[in-house]
């Protein structure tokens, strides 16, 4: 009995034995186990890259070559490349599709060395070829269709570009007729995108509803008055970008609605923020607001091929008759300044010796009763979208409506669709209308001579002005590569445009918009439309 006792100790001892190292065995598991496992859920989840980008309009169309609107720019710059691009925040001029250029000393010789190995989003090539066949088709093109190419490059009937020829695969040689100062700024705007040849000889007319570009995001969809898609272009040129996968650019034309779909989320930023609204974003912890650089001139136009505005006495009047501070305080919130001249005081050649129309309806009385007027009601022309330098063109226009009143100038506030408002604008068909316009390179030539010059008359002059003193100023001062003898011409310019008045200058605004806080990397342009390759989102 002793032996047997002896032996169930000993089983006993051992089975306890068993157990307490099965128990470390299962403790050193544990202690192991994540090692080896999947850890994902410890980490926070990818932020699908998606920018959903709220504006005030729809495009007119995707072929840069034939618009000019804002609009269309901030789409295109997305799909099409420029051979020169302009710096993040500034108009430098820098390497784009040509990775390096050379100027003759007479000026007159351009010759661009092209990056190679870029595709175009159809899969062709880019080469010094497609630059040539853009080109000529700006140059063939018919002048009211192609009005930016000819209103930069072409004056008097003379082609400003004489030929573009490609010596090699990657070398494009522009020759001039006459120097050009801000050539190279030129040739970097927005709508000098260049488009594959092969899409567009294919789709004529049609281009601009499925453009292709070589750029960083790939056009997928248009949904007219809604919005405009475009992806990644997984085969981009550029190295580890775009940083997005894709962006849906969303018409909204309220301002308050746009701003309410980024507070809701429905949308991750949107521009054409009312000055009203700022503090509000601003108090917002989910929100940033930004500051788009300024570089405008929202104005009225007198349209000076229509009664009474023929005259140039009642075009002085209305400069008289209207409350241009009041327009500034009530509708921009401090976000603006007076405008006196037809561009901004931050543009080489800006003349600060005029001082503008002081606010004196009695004045516009005498001056309108000087030239005989009549008293016929005019159409005042309101713009339907917001844009940068006009954030409420309706209220504006309803402020002006008062002001004129007030001096004895009935008016009727007249709207469009806005493709329509700036296609019936352009033909002349108005009789006062609110526009503005963005610097496009930020040159004083792409303010005085695109805007005020006999040779854009049915392109974006759309006052219909017209005078030669004021053209052989403009045309001298594009040649003119000395830039203190340049900014003179322009400054003389100026005071005599300031005594024709086609226009009512208004303001000059710092345009303002908003985004969520997780939207990185948006700089906006003060051109008004710029590249979204760096944006991401957090």
């Amino acid at each position: 009995m002793k032996t047997g006792k002896f032996w169930s100790l000993k089983l006993f001892l051992l089975l306890v034995l068993l157990v307490v190292l099965a128990a470390c065995s299962g403790e050193e598991g544990a202690s192991e186990e994540p090692a080896d496992t999947d850890t994902s859920g410890d980490t926070e989840e990818a932020v699908p890259q998606t920018l959903v980008f709220g504006r005030g309009g729809d495009s007119v169309s995707l072929d840069p070559a034939i618009v000019t609107d804002g609009e269309s720019f901030k789409v295109t710059e997305n799909i099409f490349e420029t051979l020169l691009n302009f710096g993040e925040q500034d108009t430098t001029v820098n390497p784009g599709l040509a990775k390096e250029w050379e100027v003759s000393e007479d000026g007159l010789t351009y010759t661009f060395h092209l990056q190679e190995g870029v595709k175009f989003h159809d899969g062709t090539d880019f080469n010094a070829e497609a630059v040539v066949k853009n080109v000529e088709r700006w140059k063939g093109g018919a002048e009211e269709k192609f009005y930016y190419f000819h209103s930069m490059f072409k004056s008097e009937g003379e082609d400003i570009i004489k030929s573009v020829e490609a010596v090699d695969d990657y070398t494009v040689v522009f020759t001039l007729s006459r120097p050009q100062a801000p050539f190279l700024k030129n040739i970097a705007m927005s709508p000098f995108g260049i488009a594959s040849p092969t899409a567009f000889e294919s789709a004529g007319d049609a281009f601009g509803d499925n453009p292709v570009g070589t750029g960083p995001f790939k056009f997928v969809e248009w949904k007219r008055n809604d919005s405009i898609t475009v992806e990644k272009n997984e085969d981009y040129w550029q190295e580890d970008l775009p940083k997005l996968d894709k962006i849906i650019f969303r018409s909204i034309p309220d301002n308050s609605a746009r701003l309410n779909a980024l507070t809701t989320g429905e949308i991750d930023l949107a521009d054409g923020i009312n000055p009203s609204d700022a503090a509000t974003v601003e108090s917002n912890a989910e929100l940033q607001l930004i500051e788009r650089p300024s570089m405008n001139i929202g104005y009225l136009g007198l349209t000076t091929t229509r009664k009474p505005f023929d005259n140039a006495l009642v075009r002085q009047a209305v400069n008289y008759a209207i409350d241009k501070q009041a327009i500034v305080d009530a509708f921009f919130q401090g976000r603006a300044e007076v405008a006196v001249n037809p561009m901004p005081s931050s543009i080489s050649g800006y003349n600060e010796e005029i001082e503008g129309y002081p606010y004196d309806p009695e004045k516009a009385k005498e001056l309108l009763a000087e030239a005989g007027y009549d008293g016929e009601e005019i159409e005042l022309w309101a713009m339907p979208v917001p844009r940068p330098y006009m954030p409420d063109g309706q209220k504006v226009a309803e402020a002006i409506q008062k002001n004129l009143a007030d001096v004895g100038i009935p008016s009727k506030i007249v709207t469009f669709e806005w493709a329509t408002y700036l296609e019936k604008a352009k033909n002349g068909e108005a009789d006062a209308f609110l526009l503005g316009w963005t610097g496009d390179n930020g040159d004083a030539d792409n303010f005085l001579y695109t805007l005020l010059d006999k040779d854009t008359i049915g392109s974006n002059n759309y006052t219909y002005y017209s005078n030669e003193e004021v053209h052989e100023l403009l045309i001298s001062a594009q040649s003119e590569t000395n830039e203190e003898k340049r900014n003179e011409l322009y400054k003389q310019a100026q005071a005599i445009i300031h005594e024709d008045a086609p226009w009512v200058p208004l303001a000059h605004s710092t345009p303002l918009l908003a985004a969520k806080k997780g939207v990185t990397d948006y700089f906006p342009h003060p051109t008004g439309s710029e590249s979204l390759i760096n944006v991401s989102i957090q």
